[in-house]
């Protein structure tokens, strides 16, 4: 079931209410991959339907950023929510989402600033003011986002919690290729080459982590791992980070609170990022 207007979705959203059925929201930007699948699958584990959207938001690229050439496969994508049961597909247009004279914008201060934040300033305002329109619109039950984007899954738990949005921020473990790479969308970006190369970024993160539970400075750990990037294939490195898993804060040593081990590197033209959990999962080595 396909639904393009914010009246349509919340009628049929509506409409499951009236029956007593929980609801859960999956937001994407298309191009999907068994990583979304996996995101549509839990849902399902939390609420009796599951709606996911597909909307590649503007306002999150920043000038000289793969907005046009970002994938559009409404068709593929479609196909692939069906066989996982899922209840509806919402496409809105550009026009729904940002209507004339559209000027309200969602900033979370801080967490937004920093990693990602500093190659692109502009980027996660665009992330909170869509997440949080789509909250609105759909008033899920629960709403479901992959580990992968971590940062961005720190800020959209803070902009529920101040905003007094209520839903349920659920993030989902990473999916990967057999080599260790983060399923995402850009990866078709890749060269053959460059896709030889690109599971370096998660060996090396992993790496950092448990040298990092024994005691070693993050400082030194990062500065080292972003070292050995380059060499490796990698064009540039716009960070290695160990931070608190909430705040985002800088940790200099392991003091047993949830850790996040987080890089972003570019191959070529494609910017990859990454992250892992301390204590480091072991069985994602």
């Amino acid at each position: 079931m396909k639904i393009r207007s914010v009246k349509e979705l919340r009628a049929q959203v509506s409409a499951w209410r009236s029956e007593g059925l929980t609801v859960a929201l999956v937001p994407t930007m298309g191009a999907l991959h068994a990583g979304h699948l996996s995101l549509v699958e839990d849902g399902f584990r939390r609420a009796d339907r599951v709606v996911a959207s597909i909307f590649v938001n503007p306002t999150q690229f920043g000038p000289g950023e793969d907005f046009d050439r970002y994938p559009r496969q409404e068709q593929n994508d479609a196909a692939l929510l069906d066989s996982v049961g899922c209840s509806g597909l919402y496409l809105p247009s550009v026009a729904e989402m940002y209507a004339p004279g559209f000027c309200t914008a969602v900033t979370v201060e801080g967490l937004s600033q920093v990693l990602c934040g500093v190659s692109r300033p502009t980027h996660f305002s665009g992330v909170s003011t869509v997440v949080t329109k789509l909250l609105l619109q759909a008033l899920p039950d629960v709403a479901l986002f992959g580990e992968k984007d971590y940062q961005q899954l720190a800020i959209i738990k803070r902009t529920v919690r101040d905003l007094d949005i209520p839903v349920q921020i659920v993030g989902v473990p990473t999916l990967r290729e057999a080599d260790g790479l983060a399923m995402s969308s850009r990866n078709r970006y890749l060269s053959p080459d460059d896709r030889r190369i690109a599971p370096l970024l998660f060996q090396v993160l992993s790496e950092v982590g448990t040298a990092f539970l024994s005691g070693q400075n993050a400082d030194a750990l990062c500065a080292d791992a972003a070292a050995r990037l380059i060499p490796g294939g990698f064009s540039s490195v716009d960070y290695v980070a160990i931070r608190d898993a909430e705040t985002l804060d800088k940790v200099d040593r392991w003091s047993g609170n949830p850790v996040r081990i987080l890089g972003a590197a570019r191959l070529g033209t494609t910017r990859l990022i990454d992250n892992v959990g301390i204590p480091v999962d072991q069985t994602n080595l």
